[in-house]
């Protein structure tokens, strides 16, 4: 996260003397800073999921809907190495081609997390429900429903909750809990999860 830092802190230098030879105000120009810095660091921090933003326990319940792919790298390091956040920018693009192709929208993909460490959820219009074990210190979940177990991650993105999977992870929520009949789009979803070390792949869901 070294890198991350220094490389956010040049960045932050650089906006901040941009803003002092505009001639705004003192107050001004600190608020403009503080909207850029939270942007940025936001921005890198939901692309991280070892490392990054986590919820607590209590901060993930509550229903879910769909609002667009997300996609996310295990670490700061696999993150820089895949091409930075314009990697993930590239696979959300395509991952969002493919969802359309699937059919998946706000209206048929949602998760709820409930007290007791229960979840209903679905995907694609098709309904699974079961239960669920969250870890805050690391973000990973593990949903379990009567046939299997389905690990993944969770992280904080600007807009809400990133949910996302390896690649094999997210063809079993696709095929087996969603039905979904579009091979070849579900395919290149396992696809972009296999195209860079590290990568992930899912659902940002907002309440």
């Amino acid at each position: 996260m070294k890198k991350a830092f220094f490389t956010l802190l040049a960045v932050m230098t650089l906006m901040l003397s941009s803003c002092m030879t505009t001639g705004l105000g003192t107050t001004s120009t600190t608020n403009s800073t503080n909207d850029v810095w939270g942007s940025v660091l936001g921005s890198v921090l939901s692309n991280v999921l070892f490392g990054g933003s986590l919820f607590d326990q209590s901060s993930i319940l509550g229903s879910w809907n769909y609002s667009a792919p997300s996609a996310a790298f295990t670490t700061e390091k696999t993150l820089t190495k895949a091409g930075g956040n314009a990697a993930v920018a590239n696979i959300n693009s395509s991952l969002a081609s493919n969802y359309n192709n699937i059919g998946i929208n706000r209206s048929n993909t949602s998760f709820s997390f409930l007290a007791g460490n229960k979840f209903s959820a679905k995907v694609n219009g098709i309904p699974f429900s079961g239960t669920y074990v969250y870890n805050p210190q690391n973000g990973e979940i593990s949903l379990k429903t009567s046939t299997e177990t389905i690990k993944g991650n969770v992280t904080k993105t600007q807009k809400g909750m990133g949910l996302m999977f390896d690649s094999i992870q997210m063809t079993n929520i696709l095929q087996k809990e969603g039905k979904v009949s579009n091979t070849a789009a579900v395919q290149a979803v396992s696809k972009l999860a296999k195209s860079a070390d590290g990568a992930r792949v899912g659902f940002e869901l907002t309440k």
